[in-house]
């Protein structure tokens, strides 16, 4: 048996390998920034038939708590707060007078992270890290004490966390921290570059959300032209129908299972780069994303989320992480020549590197938040909200004084730069107020977070951050 009849602590060449990894990370992780990281909660919008233990959201914050001005960044689909905390490291290590405050939704709750904080500790072995999540699914069974699976049935309640309440849950980021009383920059990745428009264009008691802003930053995602009523009733129908999963499948992976990977993977990758992968002979892994070859946590980890090796349906869960596995050692490593994102800090974005109780990811994401979103469009009322509830109308009225900074990869492309000049156009915000950065021809979805040290989506950000405040 596996597992837990594994001696309980890293031994041999494990615990060499775990040492070493996290002396190195230790290095990497403090390279940009010594920064304060501190995760808490906030009483969130209190949405109807939410039992109250979960109408919450919370902030990872990165930076001086003196630091008056505040960028605050919304994760895209499947993604949490930890994912830009490498980057925030970095932005506050450049813009000492920033706060970065990354968004930790409430679905978050949901995950049973005590084995991940057994393995960041170095009290928990990749085999057992990966038994308690994933290996006690198939044969043969592990029988240890083991993750339990959130059951649909039990969280129907889930099926209306849809874009209401993530923008009336950042509503509540939001005015926490104008509180400080600097400027206030609202950013996002991907489906959060989505929430941004929505949250931007929202009307609060006839004020657009922008009105407390004096910024927006889109990272490779922005709304799309608003789908029609006719779909926002067919894909609410489907959602209601009582067989249907509150969650959304990513990728062609169902919940939680993409979150598990990728939270098990990432931290596998971290705590013994060099051990054998345990996910690539195990049969629930899609094939696509199994080495061809014998390969290490680490091989394992980069082959499945490379641009170069990864499959087309994870597109949004890829960068460029090197040149590809490293066959002249078996099992195979990793070779990271040439990467724009190196692969360790992308496994620290992913596993939460460093932080106890969370992850990067998000293992149950609300599908009611997608379908949402094909109804924001530009921020001006139509049908598709109508039956939604979504109440993004504002859109023709957002301060002159908004500055924005867009910038697309080869995932969002040129629709994002088109979406953000559209949204200024309405609202008659000049073309000086606009940054628009296009790395469609070299960047993947997430190298714009995860690039280091050369990165231009952070250059461009550091000069528009010092714009609005010094």
């Amino acid at each position: 048996m596996r597992g837990r009849a594994i001696t309980s602590l890293c031994r041999g060449r494990s615990f060499r390998n775990a040492l070493l990894a996290a002396l190195a990370l230790s290095c990497i992780a403090a390279a940009p920034a010594d920064a304060r990281v501190a995760l808490h909660w906030m009483p969130g919008y209190r949405a109807p038939g939410t039992p109250l233990k979960y109408d919450r959201v919370g902030v990872i914050e990165v930076g001086s708590a003196t630091a008056r001005n505040v960028l605050v960044l919304e994760p895209g689909t499947s993604a949490a707060a930890a994912y830009f905390v490498p980057l925030a490291k970095w932005i506050v290590a450049r813009r000492p007078g920033w706060q970065v405050w990354a968004v930790q939704r409430r679905e978050t709750l949901l995950q049973d992270e005590s084995e991940l904080n057994l393995a960041k500790s170095g009290h928990a072995t990749a085999t057992q890290l990966f038994d308690y999540y994933l290996g006690w699914l198939t044969e043969p069974y592990y029988t240890g004490s083991h993750y339990r699976i959130v059951q649909s049935s039990t969280v129907e309640f889930a099926k209306d966390w849809g874009m209401k309440v993530a923008v009336q849950d950042l509503h509540r980021v939001i005015a926490a921290a104008r509180h400080l009383g600097g400027e206030v920059v609202l950013g996002g990745h991907s489906l959060g570059g989505s929430v941004v428009t929505a949250y931007a264009t929202w009307d609060f008691g006839g004020h657009a959300g922008a009105d407390g802003l004096a910024g927006l930053v889109y990272i490779d995602g922005a709304s799309g032209p608003a789908e029609t009523a006719a779909q926002a009733h067919s894909a609410l129908s489907t959602l209601d129908s009582t067989m249907a999963s509150p969650w959304l499948t990513f990728g062609g992976i169902a919940a939680p299972y993409a979150g598990l990977f990728n939270a098990v993977g990432s931290t596998a990758a971290l705590i013994d780069p060099d051990g054998p992968s345990d996910a690539q002979s195990f049969s629930l892994l899609p094939s696509d994303l199994k080495p061809p070859v014998p390969a290490t946590n680490l091989g394992q980890y980069g082959y499945a989320l490379n641009v170069a090796t990864s499959p087309p349906s994870l597109a949004a869960a890829q960068a460029h992480l090197g040149a590809g596995l490293d066959t002249s050692t078996s099992p195979a490593g990793w070779n990271s020549t040439g990467a724009l994102t190196p692969i360790d800090r992308f496994a620290q974005m992913f596993s939460g590197w460093g932080l106890e109780g969370v992850d990067g990811t998000e293992w149950y994401f609300p599908q009611r938040l997608t379908d949402d979103t094909a109804a924001v469009g530009d921020g001006i009322a139509n049908a598709a909200q109508k039956v939604l509830g979504v109440d993004a109308t504002m859109g023709r009225h957002l301060p002159r004084s908004l500055k924005i900074l867009a910038i697309c990869t080869s995932l969002g492309g040129s629709r994002v730069l088109s979406a953000t000049r559209a949204l200024a156009a309405q609202s008659r915000i000049p073309r000086r107020n606009l940054t628009l950065v296009n790395r469609a021809s070299t960047y993947a979805h997430n190298d714009p977070a995860g690039a280091y040290p050369h990165n231009a989506f952070f250059s461009h950000l550091m000069t528009f951050l010092g714009s609005l405040a010094g």
